[in-house]
């Protein structure tokens, strides 16, 4: 399957202001421009500006879920905190071990005022996951 169009990276959380700094001035503004950066140049950017290099790192592994596996970026953000980093850690997930990890994240981050994650949803993202170009045959 052919990539999608770019997707901007938009607004990141506050958290990530100074790393979101660096990226702008690197004239990175795409997940796919993101996904894309090597160690070495996430180290460099990570010493310019206060960034860490550790949160470019999170971010990377967003971008490559969204990228690689056809997420949208708060999906792919929670499944980084759920412990999964990368497509092939998806890939190998099973769905209802994840589904109770990413409903304790999810109620330790949310309390019960959003919807819990479903099994079907984490399904789908599975088997995008373990397809050859990551992202949904529809």
């Amino acid at each position: 399957m052919a990539p999608g169009p770019s997707r901007a990276l938009g607004k990141l959380p506050l958290h990530f202001r100074r790393e979101e700094q660096q990226l702008q001035a690197a004239e990175i503004s795409t997940w796919e421009a993101l996904a894309g950066l090597s160690d070495p140049i996430l180290r460099q950017l990570g010493r310019r500006g206060g960034a860490s290099e550790s949160r470019l790192i999170k971010l990377r592994g967003q971008a490559r879920l969204v990228v690689e596996v056809g997420l949208e970026p708060h999906e792919a953000a929670l499944l980084l905190y759920a412990g999964i980093a990368d497509r092939s850690g998806l890939a190998q997930a099973d769905p209802h071990q994840l589904h109770r990890a990413m409903g304790r994240l999810q109620r330790s981050l949310t309390g019960m005022a959003v919807p819990m994650m479903d099994l079907v949803t984490l399904h789908r993202w599975i088997q995008q996951a373990r397809r050859p170009s990551g992202r949904s045959s529809n």
